[in-house]
């Protein structure tokens, strides 16, 4: 096996230096993102920074990057999969609250308060929120719902689920995967079917 040369080890790589940004910004504020104290939390020399970004600025950009593509980017595919019921199609959504991997709840209430402080990126966060709405309630006008239904069905969907993480909520998964249903049936004005209900429960079932 062949081991990394000692300059690359100090160096790290850039997901690396970006991952570290991100826990930092979760437990601690945008405040806490130096480059100093990212580099004692790797290990790894403070030169090694400037091989990834060339200041702080860039890595904010970087930051903001990936946020965007982690969260709207992977809500607005999984608002557009392919589903044969509105039910079905609304599944897909709460994909999303159950799969970090689909949208990370922690991060997108950080960039929030990140934003309190940052006109430009509030005008992100501002046109993202807008672009996620649009999508779910693109969701519902292809189910045949009015175009004020449909508007206000898909603000419903999107409040009523980040307010999970604005408000810190924290709940057991058995019983957060035990309510999606009964969300799902609020949302549509139906319940889905015992099949839809199984699927989604089985795409989330432990490995």
């Amino acid at each position: 096996m062949t081991r990394p040369a000692p300059r690359q080890r100090q160096r790290g790589s850039k997901d690396l230096w970006l991952d570290a940004a991100y826990e930092m910004l979760i437990s601690e504020g945008i405040e806490a993102v130096k480059i100093m104290p990212l580099a004692k939390r790797l290990n790894l020399t403070r030169t090694g920074f400037y091989w990834f970004f060339k200041d702080l600025a860039e890595l904010h950009a970087a930051m903001i990057e990936r946020w965007q593509n982690r969260n709207t980017d992977a809500l607005v595919a999984q608002c557009e999969k392919p589903a044969d019921s509105l039910c079905a199609a609304l599944f897909h959504v709460m994909d999303c609250w159950l799969d970090p991997a689909l949208f990370d709840g922690r991060l997108d209430l950080a960039i929030r308060n990140w934003a309190r402080n940052d006109a430009a990126l509030l005008a992100r966060v501002t046109a993202a929120d807008s672009r996620r709405i649009e999508a779910v309630r693109d969701l519902f006008l292809r189910h045949g719902f009015a175009p004020e239904q449909a508007q206000v069905r898909a603000l419903t969907v999107m409040l009523t689920q980040i307010g999970y993480s604005s408000m810190d909520i924290t709940e057991p998964r058995a019983e957060r995967l035990a309510r999606v249903q009964h969300y799902v049936e609020l949302f549509a004005g139906t319940p889905p079917t015992p099949e839809e209900a199984a699927e989604f429960l089985a795409r989330h079932a432990p490995a």
